[in-house]
């Protein structure tokens, strides 16, 4: 099993960011070995036998930090989770010894198949049993502890009896997971459906925080003419959501923050901006306000 690269806890709070690993600046970074605070990749696409990806990925390995990030547990599902998709995930987290590893409070497969999208829960009372079973049977077989992202939402059920930090906070306090803070996918649920990303970071259990996702979205309208935000990861942080990060860092302090870019992605200098910019927020962020006026400042992108 490999062991972290030495330099991993000497980091400071300002060389966290990192980004998606793509095969497309595998050479690059090998061959440069650019100033990154560490690497993402997805589960699924390294659960094959070995093969080039594999070859690059333990090389990246030897030299990065890694986070694995998995998009088809389907925690959420009313349904038990595929023992042989979990038996893959196991063997996987073993060979690498990530830094972190995540997934997505969500739903995708069912009986009859699996679904290319990450689906909404209701938050009730039966789901909550269920999702928190789901977790502490993640973390018994991988053996550690994982950390679960909030979801992109387009709409919300009416069933719902919990507010979703409510929810969240509930899944990590009766299972001692950790959080991964999607702080776009909180601005595009809150355009969505129209309530304050701002007070959504105030009411997160942020001591449970231990990485944060920064990604572009796609604005449409829906039939009525009003904002449509999609979480489609192929362009640069907007604006509203860099703010909110900026929030929501004012209040964890520093925190392990990837750039997610899944579509359309860029050559490495563009993508590799986006880090940088993420450290000069946490930079910034970190400075104390030097009067009332500016701790008081507009909260950009409410509601836009």
């Amino acid at each position: 099993m490999p062991t972290p690269p030495p330099f991993v806890d000497s980091l400071r709070p300002f060389e966290l960011a990192g980004v998606g690993l793509k095969a497309e600046h595998y050479r690059l970074i090998l061959e440069s070995r650019p100033a990154i605070g560490f690497f993402e990749v997805h589960a699924e696409n390294y659960m094959g036998e070995g093969g080039p990806p594999h070859r690059f990925l333990r090389a990246v390995r030897d030299a990065y930090p890694l986070s694995i990030h998995g998009v088809g547990l389907s925690i959420g599902a009313d349904r038990p989770l595929d023992p042989e998709h979990l038996r893959r995930l196991k063997t996987l987290v073993a060979a690498y010894s990530p830094l972190l590893f995540s997934e997505h409070l969500a739903w995708s497969g069912h009986e009859r198949g699996f679904l290319d999208d990450l689906l909404p829960i209701p938050y009730t009372r039966e789901s909550l049993a269920r999702v928190a079973d789901h977790v502490d049977q993640v973390q018994e077989t991988l053996g550690r502890r994982m950390l679960l992202e909030n979801p992109a939402t387009y709409l919300a059920f009416e069933e719902s009896t919990y507010a979703e930090t409510e929810f969240i906070a509930e899944v990590a306090r009766r299972t001692g997971c950790g959080l991964l803070l999607d702080v776009n996918n909180v601005y595009v649920s809150s355009i969505n459906q129209q309530w304050d990303p701002f007070a959504y970071i105030d009411a997160y259990p942020l001591a449970c925080v231990q990485e944060m996702h920064l990604a572009g979205h796609a604005r449409e309208q829906d039939e009525r003419g009003r904002p449509l935000l999609i979480d489609t990861h192929d362009r640069p942080v907007a604006d509203a959501v860099w703010a909110l990060f900026a929030h929501a860092i004012r209040k964890t302090g520093p925190v392990r923050t990837l750039i997610e870019w899944d579509a359309n992605v860029p050559d490495w200098p563009t993508l590799h901006a986006q880090a940088a910019r993420a450290d000069a927020v946490v930079r910034l962020a970190m400075v104390p306000a030097r009067d009332s006026n500016r701790a008081q400042a507009p909260r950009p992108g409410v509601l836009a």
